[in-house]
């Protein structure tokens, strides 16, 4: 990981973390997420989701990631960011979480990454599995219900 040099201290800081998350919802209100296989949220629930590569702009790296983990296929202009979350996990790296909504997409999810993902699987908006891991939990249920918001999610209160 490369860094900079911070202009207000001089240190070196690393650059922040940048998440991508993909929310595919049918017409019938249905939501497609993805069970943890590694490490971590082992058998917790999320929506598929990856870091953003280097130079890479963030609605290509959802639709990359999309399709890398489930065969489905965005044009990255069919993606909506619709929540940003901001979690507080790491205090010596900064992470952001941008969430987007799939308005079009091609295919029928398939697992593509088994040793990663134990299952993908539809549910409904209002039926959402309780054990959603708690970050991305904020931002699906942001995305779902107060599009264009976003979330300090895990910082200590001020």
């Amino acid at each position: 990981m490369s860094t900079s040099t911070n202009p207000v201290g001089g240190a070196a800081v690393a650059p922040p973390v940048v998440d991508v998350h993909v929310i595919l919802r049918t017409p019938d209100g249905k939501v497609l997420l993805s069970q943890r296989g590694g490490p971590y949220g082992y058998g917790q629930w999320h929506a598929p989701s990856g870091k953003l590569d280097p130079g890479e702009k963030p609605a290509c790296g959802a639709a990359r990631e999309l399709e890398e983990e489930t065969g489905i296929a965005t044009d990255p202009a069919c993606l909506f960011l619709a929540y940003t979350v901001v979690p507080h996990q790491d205090p010596g790296t900064l992470r952001l979480g941008l969430f987007y909504l799939a308005t079009r997409w091609e295919g029928e999810p398939v697992n593509r990454e088994p040793e990663k993902c134990l299952d993908l699987r539809w549910f409904t908006e209002d039926d959402l599995p309780e054990d959603l891991i708690p970050y991305p939990a904020a931002g699906i249920r942001g995305a779902l219900t107060d599009p264009g918001g976003l979330t300090h999610h895990g910082w200590p209160a001020a």
